[in-house]
């Protein structure tokens, strides 16, 4: 089934749920999904949406939509955006911060946040699956995923013995390698990802 076959049997079903919703309130949400659906296809969002679904059903790192050396940088993007984003992740030097944007009072920020911890936490409680590749230094590991000709959107390899996780931003065309040792850090930081 295509992707647009998914949607256009997502709708249908969203509809169908919300003609037997008890109250107004539940109807008015089903009303809100097929919107927003109606919403992504409208505006020629689709293959976006169905790169999100991929990378979501592949349990992927979360999405980062822009990815920044320092974090002066970031902050002029920020303050300088038409339209920034009011909740979304982007990279610092390799670590994750949410967006946050109030439009009534024009208040702009990126926050610092553990998401990336509680992500490599959930994969240990999962059972880390075997490594796809060994490697003795971080840079032999970063040649290997740099010149992977289609690069892998994440798998765990080793660099001395411990392990990582490479990972292909694709929204925004980054390859990174993130040790898991940051699971530990972001538990030890308060970051209860479960």
């Amino acid at each position: 089934m295509s992707f647009t076959d998914l949607l256009l049997r997502t709708q249908a079903l969203i509809g169908r749920l919300g003609e037997q919703a008890p109250s107004p309130d539940e109807k008015e949400q089903f009303l809100t999904a097929i919107d927003a659906l109606s919403f992504i296809s409208d505006t020629g969002q689709s293959p976006g949406l169905e790169e999100y679904h991929k990378n979501r059903s592949g349990s992927a790192p979360p999405l980062v939509i822009a990815t920044f050396n320092t974090r002066e940088e970031a902050d002029a993007w920020m303050n300088n955006h038409p339209d920034p984003p009011q909740h979304a992740h982007v990279l610092i030097a390799g670590e994750y911060f949410l967006t946050a944007f109030i439009p009534d009072i024009n208040h702009r920020a990126l926050l610092h946040t553990p998401v990336l911890g509680w992500y490599l936490e959930a994969m240990i409680r999962e059972g880390l699956p075997a490594p796809t590749a060994a490697f003795s230094t971080h840079e032999e590991a970063e040649h290997w995923l740099n010149t992977q000709a289609e690069p892998p959107r994440q798998v765990f390899i080793t660099i001395a013995g411990d392990y990582h996780l490479a990972v292909y931003h694709y929204k925004v065309g980054l390859r990174a390698l993130y040790p898991i040792a940051l699971a530990a850090k972001s538990a030890r930081s308060g970051g209860a990802g479960g």
